[in-house]
């Protein structure tokens, strides 16, 4: 995969997340009265394929390209602790499809304050996640962008 294409889909991919976490947050803020059950039910199908294919991208594509340019200690131990916070995202994301299905699907939310808990721990630690590879892992990839450029 090109350079710029591996830019293009992991800001497609932090666009798409972003989106996720303002949906999950305006869950969180209307609870326990104020929930669109239609709108639980369709994050409850999609919030792990959408996590899922942004990790394998990351892993597969990114990941890889980055250690290829730099395999300095510090980046390498960072990009391990990102693939070990994959694991827990992709946990937790069943764990809110399964509470956002039983939500949608008119069971009664007993534990308001817990479930809003759970749904900001989740699209916090996601939002952290995005921002350092915005501020550690893009600006590599944008460079070497443009010293292939400057050297074409």
């Amino acid at each position: 995969m090109s350079r710029s294409r591996i830019l293009k889909q992991t800001l497609s991919h932090h666009r798409r997340q972003h989106f996720l976490c303002a949906r999950l947050e305006a869950i969180a803020d209307g609870l326990p009265g104020r929930v669109d059950r239609q709108e639980c039910l369709v994050l409850a199908r999609d919030i792990y394929p959408l996590i899922k294919e942004a990790h394998g991208f990351e892993e597969r594509e990114l990941f890889p390209f980055i250690k290829r340019h730099d395999s300095s200690k510090p980046l390498l131990e960072g990009l391990e602790r990102l693939r070990f916070e994959h694991w827990e995202d992709e946990a937790y994301a069943e764990e809110i499809s399964d509470t956002l299905s039983r939500i949608g699907r008119g069971e009664p939310v007993l534990d308001a304050e817990k479930i809003c808990w759970m749904l900001r721990g989740f699209f916090d630690g996601l939002r952290r996640h995005m921002a350092f590879e915005a501020e550690h892992l893009l600006p590599i990839v944008n460079s070497l962008i443009s010293s292939k450029l400057a050297n074409t």
